[in-house]
């Protein structure tokens, strides 16, 4: 296989397996040394070669005349590993003879736009391009995300770059390094995109307001960026549209992440942005992850808009825009959701696999297949929309809510965020809501050698059979993964994880004493499986 363990004719180069990198449509690694159990596996010629090898399967997917000059535009958000790999990133795309277009600190959603935008004083459109982030992962850690104007690379994509990856690293010598270390000093432009990018969420929010160039003054929202790219959206975005930004924070990149995890699904950066809203009386708070893909709300008194209220709260946004149409989500969304989405707002809801590529994927098929869906989003805030080409942009999605509220101000409603808070009013909430790991032990004699994946259906196959002789619980008619059932008012949803031996399993319901039941339920139909770790369930059930 050409992604195997690498041999190389540079005897320092360390041998790599370039397919362990991949991880969906993205690739993954540790770029910086010194975490114990972490072997480095993301180095500067590794991802000289990965560069290389996008510029290549680029050149083909193009079909490009050989007298005109391809170019990609790189960014990075504020890991300490950045500045290296965007140096090796830059030499491995020069090397195929490329021209490289620098943007440094950027998001990844201004990455794709890059693609798209028409301004030759800005080099663009870009060909293809590439942003340098690992998302909400530890510092240490680092990746790849690609983009075409046809939007993210997918899996299969993925995969053939890290073929040619291993190929180009495999043939890699002290003369061809050299060479590419000459070629790229004249090969790289350096552009500040960003500043375009922020200009172009301004002219949306005026243009909803009625193009009114200040329509958010007077209204104070406070942004917290985790130290990672998303600063730039207090003093770029909410300044020129009038807001004031007092007690935003973390607006500085640091990617150490000293302050918390950038991460609207982590409790501890919630309790950050709820803080800083209330202790400085804002109308509004926004957070964005790393790269600025993710993002999430408070209004001012505390509520949080992320997970199935940032759901509900887009779709009644979208909703009133395109009345019927279908929302797609992933497969962890409430029962309550559902019942707002298609009782209170009108529309369908449309629940598919984890995974944003997933979700976005789904909403696009489902469009050329004549069902109209303008928004696709998970639970862990990666949300897209078709007028914004089905990218999932967290800077987009907090726009949208700016656009609410500066359309209710011109239209003379007051209240500043209570507006976004009344259009999610009717959302039935579960008392109890967890999520529970049960790992597949690989090494297991109950595994008999197979893989952990034909476990872990074995399981999911075994726990459907009980549940059709249980007349107290209902498994749902459609589900495109794992096992949803209800029952004692909520369900529960036992699924097998993408990459990793662990059978996920999600339960909501209105008390604990119902949450109880339903884990009782899957306890009682699993504990036959003695390859399965399933002490957080047991533990859950003993409360």
């Amino acid at each position: 296989m050409a992604a195997s363990l690498s041999a190389t004719a540079v005897p320092s180069l360390e041998k790599v397996d370039f397919l362990k990198l991949q991880n969906g449509s993205d690739i993954r690694g540790v770029a910086v040394d010194g975490v114990a159990g972490e072997p480095l596996n993301l180095t500067e010629p590794v991802t000289q070669a990965i560069a290389a090898a996008f510029a290549g399967w680029l050149l083909d997917k193009k079909k490009a005349d050989s007298s005109k000059h391809l170019k990609i535009s790189i960014g990075h958000d504020s890991r300490i590993s950045a500045q290296k790999l965007q140096d090796a990133a830059s030499r491995g795309i020069a090397s195929v003879g490329f021209d490289v277009v620098q943007y440094g600190l950027a998001s990844t959603p201004a990455m794709f736009n890059s693609t798209l935008t028409k301004n030759e004083d800005f080099l663009c459109p870009v060909d293809g391009a590439i942003m340098i982030t690992a998302s909400h992962l530890p510092y240490n850690r680092n990746g790849f995300k690609f983009f075409t104007n046809e939007g993210g690379l997918g899996k299969p994509d993925i995969k053939d770059i890290l073929d040619r990856a291993a190929n180009i690293y495999n043939g890699f010598t002290p003369e061809s390094l050299e060479e590419a270390e000459r070629k790229v000093s004249s090969s790289i432009t350096k552009v500040d995109y960003m500043a375009i990018y922020a200009s172009n969420l301004v002219t949306a929010v005026r243009k909803a307001s009625g193009n009114i160039e200040k329509p958010l003054e007077g209204f104070h929202i406070v942004v917290d960026a985790g130290n990672g790219a998303g600063g730039f959206f207090a003093g770029n975005v909410l300044e020129p549209l009038g807001a004031i930004t007092t007690g935003s924070q973390f607006l500085e990149p640091d990617g150490l992440f000293p302050n918390h995890i950038p991460n609207p699904e982590d409790k501890a950066a919630m309790k950050a942005i709820t803080q800083a809203v209330l202790d400085n009386k804002a109308d509004l708070g926004i957070i964005f992850d790393t790269d600025v893909d993710r993002s999430a709300a408070v209004d001012s008194t505390g509520r949080e808009f992320n997970r199935n209220r940032l759901i509900a709260l887009m779709s009644a946004i979208v909703l009133e825009e395109h009345p019927g149409t279908t929302i797609v989500t992933d497969s962890v969304t409430s029962d309550g959701l559902t019942v707002f989405i298609e009782k209170k707002l009108g529309g369908k809801h449309h629940r598919f696999k984890r995974g944003y590529k997933n979700v976005i994927d789904e909403g696009i098929r489902l469009n050329s297949v004549g069902e109209e869906s303008h928004l696709a989003i998970e639970t862990s805030g990666h949300g897209a929309l078709k007028e914004n080409h089905w990218l999932d942009d967290g800077a987009y999605l907090m726009v949208k809510l700016l656009n609410k509220l500066a359309s209710a101000r011109a239209s003379g409603q007051t209240g500043g965020s209570k507006v976004l808070t009344d259009l999610v009013e009717e959302l039935q909430e579960p008392g109890v809501a967890v999520e529970l790991r049960l790992k597949i032990d690989q090494n297991h004699a109950d595994l008999k050698g197979g893989s952990f994946q034909d476990y872990g259906n074995a399981v999911l196959k075994h726990l459907t059979n009980k549940i059709e002789s249980d007349p107290k619980l209902e498994k749902a008619p459609v589900n495109h993964e794992g096992v949803r059932v209800s029952g004692y008012g909520g369900w529960f949803l036992l699924r097998l994880s993408l990459h990793d031996p662990v059978l996920p399993l999600n339960i909501e319901a209105p008390s604990n004493e119902d949450a109880i039941k339903l884990g009782l339920a899957v306890v009682a139909a699993v504990n036959e499986f003695s390859g399965l770790d399933i002490s957080a369930l047991t533990k859950f059930v003993q409360k």
